[in-house]
């Protein structure tokens, strides 16, 4: 198991791994998010071109809570640039196996459920 970087949030409702999973992961654009970038979307505008239509206002604080949170990381487009591509970390990488595990769930008990995302 990797050492934790820092010490446990006084914010925190409780210790339990779950409970602190779901304080940065728990709502509903934050996975998706990560599933854009998975999906190699790396930039805003990607991410505002998703179908659930993120609002611009969530999309900024969910990407400096995510960044904030170590789960992913923002890199300047190029040397000097004003623009910025988000890219994950190992922390953000390591979360694709549980949307892998959520995307399985969906298709078995959610009717109507498909894959139709492409990678880019």
């Amino acid at each position: 198991m990797p050492s934790r970087k820092k010490a446990a949030s006084p914010q925190r409702r409780s210790p339990c791994p779950v409970s602190c999973a779901l304080e940065i992961l728990g709502d509903r654009w934050t996975l998706l998010i990560v599933r854009d970038l998975c999906l190699g979307r790396t930039r805003f505008k990607d991410f505002t071109s998703s179908p659930e239509n993120i609002p611009t206002n969530i999309l900024t604080d969910r990407l400096e809570r995510l960044t904030a949170e170590g789960v992913i990381a923002r890199v300047p487009v190029s040397e000097g640039a004003k623009r910025y591509r988000y890219e994950l970390t190992e922390k953000g990488r390591d979360l694709r196996p549980t949307l892998r595990a959520l995307t399985r769930w969906g298709l078995k008990w959610e009717e109507g459920t498909a894959i139709g995302m492409k990678p880019l």
